[in-house]
């Protein structure tokens, strides 16, 4: 008999904040949970773009499909909101996680952005189906820091990918078999950013989900109520049988399909973005609303009907064609016009990490240029030598480092990691200066001058940046101290070698 998902969800505001930007949607074959960021710049609005496309995809799709249909919803919702931006400035900031799955009754396909996660217990055993892309996540992978420690960490915030109108970052896309019995939950960090996993294992041990989901929501509370709290809470059963949900169940529950949080009552504004031609040279802007459907703008000229009398002057023909081609253009160099002063405004609230002669530097913008422009501009020499630092971090710097979220902020707290990194490597290689020369005096043959050993200040051929070409290591972050530096944490797996 097929499986499918007898579901418990819900979404709140929590102890501390003001609005819930979370948003979520449930049903037998999908779970989505999309945590909004970006406070006045509309996270509740981001939020509720993302459940809108992929709810929107929910249906029963088949086995690797099912991630190419999720894939594909991630990435309307991404144009959506780069539409929504490009429309309306202020909106430039928001963003969204994304933990979502499809259920064809066998497999789970998975998809995920950010820091909201997925969770399977099956055989009392609670195993995470997602991988947090957030800068505490990768000091964890690197054992700089421990489970519990991340819950307090000063920068547990910062994420490295998310759904925010740029060229996506791939989303991580995932099967998983799942069988009668087993258990399923998908979170915000209202949640899971405040509760360890051995907390959310004990109450997801419960037999009955309405006290399953209540417990983990009073498990959040305790842990301060901090953020907004999301929880959908899946049974997989046999479809049919008396474990699946009733019709009459309480409206927690999701028999069919239920909405959460923003998304049930925020508006997806449209958008007047696509100059059109009215025919006799005047252009206004074309509606679209939240589904992409085209909202009239105006009524069609008078007299444009077949048979009206101005289908017979040829000369007022002709000249309504010549001004409708200077509307066209017009309406084309706005456009160019509208995207360079977009891109500028973009770029303007970025950060980047990028050689200034030999030293790191701060710059404010992105990396590259736009219709032969500068994207970007110098706000800091760090007076930090690039050579300096262990080789994989030169390569870094020279590439660029792009700061995605967290402004200026992030971008000198990540300097201030490789100002770490930079005094560590520099005493690496005094001391290996040291190392290499002899302990004791040595006669010279012709003179019987004894010389003694050169320390490492007097040593000319040792300096912080001459002693580096002999390095063939890499390097991982290794310092304990607050930093931001998201694009430096893939590095190879020999931490600080210089």
């Amino acid at each position: 008999m097929p499986l499918t998902l007898r579901t418990v969800a819900h979404s709140e505001i929590g102890l501390v904040r003001k609005n819930n930007q979370d948003s979520g949607y449930a049903s037998p074959t999908m779970v989505v949970v999309a945590d909004g960021m970006g406070g006045a710049a509309a996270g509740d609005l981001a939020s509720t773009v993302a459940v809108t496309e992929l709810q929107k995809a929910d249906g029963l799709h088949h086995g690797a499909e099912m991630l190419e249909v999720l894939a594909g919803a991630l990435q309307k919702a991404n144009d959506r909101l780069a539409e929504l931006v490009a429309d309306d400035l202020a909106l430039d900031g928001m963003g969204t996680t994304v933990c979502g799955a499809l259920f064809d009754g066998e497999q789970l396909g998975v998809v995920h952005i950010g820091d909201s996660r997925g969770y399977l217990r099956r055989d009392d055993t609670l195993v995470r189906l997602t991988h947090d892309h957030s800068w505490v996540q990768s000091l964890i992978d690197e054992g700089r820091i421990t489970e519990d420690e991340s819950h307090v960490h000063p920068h547990r915030s910062l994420l490295l990918k998310v759904l925010n109108g740029q060229p996506i970052s791939e989303p991580d896309l995932e099967l998983f078999t799942l069988q009668d019995g087993d258990r399923i939950m998908f979170c915000s960090d209202g949640l899971c950013g405040l509760v360890t996993d051995d907390l959310i294992d004990e109450a997801l041990a419960g037999d009955d989900l309405d006290l399953v989901l209540s417990d983990l929501v009073e498990a959040a509370h305790a842990g301060g109520g901090l953020d907004n709290i999301t929880i959908i809470v899946s049974d997989v059963v046999e479809a049919g049988s008396d474990g699946e949900a009733a019709a009459d169940a309480p409206a927690r529950t999701a028999p069919r399909g239920l909405v959460l949080g923003a998304a049930t009552t925020r508006e997806i504004p449209a958008i007047r973005s696509k100059p059109i031609d009215l025919g006799d040279g005047s252009v206004v802007a074309e509606l679209t609303d939240a589904s992409g459907n085209i909202i009239p703008a105006a009524p069609a000229p008078a007299g444009a009907e077949a048979g009206g009398p101005e289908r017979y002057e040829p000369e007022s023909g002709q000249r309504r064609r010549r001004l409708g081609l200077w509307g066209a253009i017009l309406a084309v160099v706005l456009v160019i016009a509208l995207a360079g002063y977009g891109t500028y405004a973009y770029a303007m609230t970025q950060f980047l990490i990028a050689p200034s002669g030999q030293r790191v530097a701060i710059y404010q913008g992105l990396e590259g240029g736009f219709l032969g422009l500068s994207t970007n501009r110098l706000v800091e020499d760090t007076g930090i030598q690039i050579a300096d630092l262990p080789p994989a971090y030169q390569e870094k710097v020279r590439a660029g480092i792009q700061i995605r979220s967290g402004g200026v902020a992030a971008a000198q707290a990540a300097v201030e990691e490789l100002r770490s990194r930079s005094v560590k490597c520099v005493a690496q290689r005094l001391e290996r200066a040291q190392a290499t020369q002899s302990p004791t005096p040595s006669p010279t043959p012709s003179t019987g001058v004894t010389i003694p050993p050169l320390s490492a200040s007097a040593s000319p051929g040792v300096t912080p940046a001459s002693t580096a070409s002999g390095s063939t290591g890499s390097a991982a972050p290794t310092s304990q101290g607050p930093s931001a530096l998201p694009t430096i944490v893939q590095t190879p797996s020999a931490p600080d070698e210089c």
